[in-house]
């Protein structure tokens, strides 16, 4: 007698579900017995003795519940508020790092130096009370200690018996920190005399003011109010004025003629003049990258932080680019988004990806990356769809504000001495495309790539890409490189995109739920890859980001969060020996199925429960008051 989950499996198999990929029958499974297997083993593993306070972690860990399954279509009478649902949890648990610290050992102690608040410091100074209240170590090897030959934590690293002695001093490795001694692994820092002029709003932005004295004196003349003559006039001053060779502003005959009452200020000098002084890079010989046949990795928002860039390095990723950075953040001199500019010195093509919607914050934002960081490129994310920034103006919003658009271009063209890219989508609404009208003026305005993303604003994620839309736009780009975007997640959805005739090709969601995809296209073949061979992926991961973000508990637990938000999407790959059709489609739901081992049905569960079993398996157990929910729901499947 067949059971009826037998009964059920067999009649899945032979009537494929919409929507779901197609496994070998021999592995799916139900998701009672899917979560049953994964808990009766996860128990077993901790022994069969299993202290009472495991027993309630465990029920508090497993009680989290996955995703609901997602509906094919939802009909009006079924839309909340007649509003489309976007499958974001909005009212997520915002928790800071600080918050699992029951007591934070004041810096002065760890440095070995006098405390500077004296009795008013608010942290702890007793440093032998600090230890037999902190938390047991995760491990017995610090990865920054044997990497760089000393931790900056001490005590407070939550590997500190690595590299403490009993009598609490901190343990260096001569020869590893001489070898770091004058080496940057990480360039693009914000320093604190930086931040302070910010804030106190004492850098000058000599080049933004000079273009936009240009902008202001044109739209005085109607210049950009649809005269083409005019515009081209004042495309021309602007030249001239880029090549004026004392760095003062001159007027162009057509102005001067305009304003005969007006006169050229006297070139003022003082001392010698340089090669540096009289000569400005024009835009042919500004620094130039070759973008053709590259493999790049996308700007993504949460998960593309700099230690995940770093894995997807190892494994062939051409160019990286930051996360998306708001411009007027950085102006303010905020810590956290210029955090987001940061460069590892493996990113050997990188960029930083910026947004704003207008001209004025856009240029001298540029101007302030130009001057004060390391990139090769900067790119202008006019693809951003969510409501925050296209209700400004900034992102998608830009598509539709040409005018402001082409200002922000030419502006931060004006100021950069690296190329300068932009990131469109289609358009905003799903049947009214624009980028085909869009994309041969912004040949005009002198961006040195774009990069399209085959999907509207209103699209998000819930359709496939429009790569025949991405191959007319290609053919009205050239000989401007355009890089085409969506749905890849196999060398075969590489090699269909490359013919197409894209310069190249952008990769998002396809390196978060497998970042060994460059590897597969280069190589042109699907990796089996092992449950222990992702699990040393991860690791990796949490390394680089113990390294970034810190080994103390807050370090450990911001790096625990960025590896569940990965695993979020990480889940969803299937395992190519257990796929009935190779490749897996991007847009295609993995069903329950067994794994050909415990780690491998562990790696494929939905249930955050199971994320952070992964994550205490290399970062130790949660702390008490440890929450999580993950920024992106499964919304890829309609």
């Amino acid at each position: 007698m067949e059971t009826a989950a037998e009964e059920n499996i067999e009649k899945k198999a032979s009537v494929p579900t919409k929507g779901e990929a197609a496994i070998k029958p021999e592995f799916l499974t139900t998701k009672e017995e899917f979560h049953g297997f994964i808990d009766a083993e996860w128990q077993g593993s901790k022994g069969d003795k299993a202290s009472e306070s495991d027993m309630v972690n465990e029920t508090k860990e497993t009680s989290l519940e996955e995703p609901e399954t997602k509906k094919l279509k939802l009909s009006p009478e079924d839309k909340p508020d007649g509003k489309r649902l976007r499958g974001q949890n909005k009212s997520r648990p915002h928790i800071k790092p600080t918050t699992y610290d029951e007591k934070r050992l004041c810096l002065s102690v760890i440095q070995k130096r006098e405390c500077p608040f004296g009795d008013k410091c608010h942290f702890d100074h007793d440093i032998v009370a600090y230890m037999a209240s902190k938390p047991a170590d995760i491990r017995e090897s610090c990865y920054v200690y044997e990497t760089f030959g000393k931790c900056t934590y001490g005590v407070s690293c939550r590997f500190a018996k690595a590299h403490t002695t009993p009598d609490f001093k901190s343990m260096e490795k001569a020869d590893l920190v001489k070898a770091y001694e004058d080496k940057t692994t990480v360039k693009n820092s914000l320093s604190k005399d930086l931040q302070s002029r910010l804030r106190k709003r004492l850098v000058t932005f000599k080049k933004s003011e000079e273009y936009l004295k240009i902008l202001s004196s044109n739209k005085d003349k109607g210049a950009l109010q649809g005269n083409s003559k005019t515009s081209e006039k004042g495309d021309a001053c602007a030249a001239e004025a880029s090549a004026d060779p004392a760095g003062e502003k001159q007027l162009c005959s057509t102005e001067a003629q305009a304003s005969p009452d007006k006169q050229p200020p006297p070139v003022k000098t003082i001392g010698p003049l340089t090669d540096a002084d009289v000569i400005k890079l024009r835009s042919c010989e500004k620094k130039q990258v070759d973008f053709r046949d590259k493999l790049y990795l996308a700007p993504l928002t949460t998960c593309g932080n700099l230690p995940f860039r770093r894995v997807c390095k190892r494994f062939g990723a051409d160019i990286t680019c930051g996360e998306m950075a708001v411009c007027a953040n950085l102006l303010k001199g905020h810590q956290s988004e210029w955090v987001l500019l940061k460069r590892h010195e493996s990113e050997d093509v990188f960029g930083v990806q910026v947004e704003g919607s207008f001209p004025d914050t856009m240029t001298r934002c540029a101007e302030l990356i130009n001057t004060t960081t390391d990139v090769d490129f900067v790119d202008i994310n006019s693809g951003c769809p969510i409501d925050l920034i296209y209700n400004k103006g900034g992102g998608c919003g830009l598509m539709t504000r040409t005018r402001k658009f082409e200002q922000i271009v030419k502006g931060m063209n004006y100021v950069l001495d690296v190329p300068l890219t932009v990131k469109i989508r289609t358009g905003i609404q799903e049947k009214s495309s624009i980028a085909h009208k869009l994309i041969p003026e912004m040949k005009n305005w002198g961006v040195s790539m774009i990069t399209l993303h085959g999907r509207s604003r209103e699209q998000r994620y819930t359709k496939l890409a429009d790569w025949d839309y991405i191959t007319t736009c290609a053919k009205l780009a050239s000989p401007v490189p355009l890089f085409g975007n969506g749905d890849i997640l196999s060398y075969e959805d590489a090699m269909k995109a490359r013919e197409t005739g894209v310069s190249g090709i952008m990769i998002a969601r396809g390196a978060l739920i497998k970042p060994w995809i460059f590897t597969e296209i280069k190589e042109s073949r699907h990796w089996d890859i092992s449950s222990s061979e992702r699990l040393d992926i991860l690791k990796d991961f949490t390394n680089f980001g113990l390294e970034h973000w810190g080994s103390d508990t807050r370090g450990v637990e911001k790096t625990r969060t960025f590896l569940l938000e990965w695993l979020s999407f990480m889940c969803r790959y299937i395992p190519v020996g257990l796929l009935e059709r190779v490749p897996q489609k991007i847009n295609e739901r993995p069903p329950y199925y067994m794994g050909r081992n415990y780690l491998e049905t562990l790696m494929a569960s939905q249930n955050v429960g199971d994320w952070i079993r992964i994550s205490e398996m290399l970062l130790g157990p949660i702390p008490k008051n440890f929450q999580f929910l993950p920024k992106h729901k499964a919304n890829s499947y309609k």
